[in-house]
Order: structure tokens, then sequence, then C-alpha cells
């Protein structure tokens, strides 16, 4: 939603008391999972590597494999809440196809 600012009329449209937003500062949270430091990349592979895929993520690479990428973004969607994860996710799958490919 976008904020409207105020006018500092009492009534109409844009009412309201003329305030100053406060920005608040970027939660820590929001940042959870972008650390790409060269360790924490070893150590992803490694699991990845170890403990393999997901039941689902192998259906989608499965859907992948017979060309039925809409179909594997649904399928990714339900699995994970939303569109992008979805997508981010069948990307991430789809660069694992290819590499296994090139392999």
């Amino acid at each position: 939603m976008a904020s409207i600012t105020k006018s500092g009329i009492a009534t109409g449209y844009r009412s309201g008391h003329v305030t100053t937003r406060h920005e608040l500062k970027a939660r820590a949270a929001s940042a959870k999972g972008n650390n790409k430091s060269k360790h924490n990349v070893f150590v992803r592979e490694l699991i990845r590597e170890v403990v393999g895929f997901a039941p689902y993520e192998r259906r989608i690479m499965e859907l992948l494999k017979n060309s039925r990428d809409k179909r594997a973004r649904k399928l990714g969607k339900k699995r994970l809440g939303t569109l992008r994860r979805s997508k981010r996710k069948v990307d991430e799958l789809t660069d694992v196809l290819a590499a296994s490919r090139r392999h």
C-alpha cells in the first residue's frame, strides 16, 4: 500500500496531522541465507552432496526433464508457499540438471 502524505486538514482525502515518517532499519531476518562466503558455499555443497534432494525437488526435476515447466512451478508453489520462491527453486534445479547433463 502506498503511503499518502497528510495535508494537515481535518477532512478530505489526505486528512490528518502532518507527521514525518520513520525509516526503519532492515531486519536481520531479511539477510538470512544471503551469506555467500567461500566457507558457506563449501558447506552447502557438501550438505547437498551428502543429503541429496528432497522428494519434492526430485519430482520437480522429473517434471523438468519431461519439459513440464509450468507444472514444476505449480508444484513448487504448493510446496514452498510463493511463486517467487518456486521460480527460484525451479531455476536452481534446472541448473543442477544442466550440470548433470554436462558430466
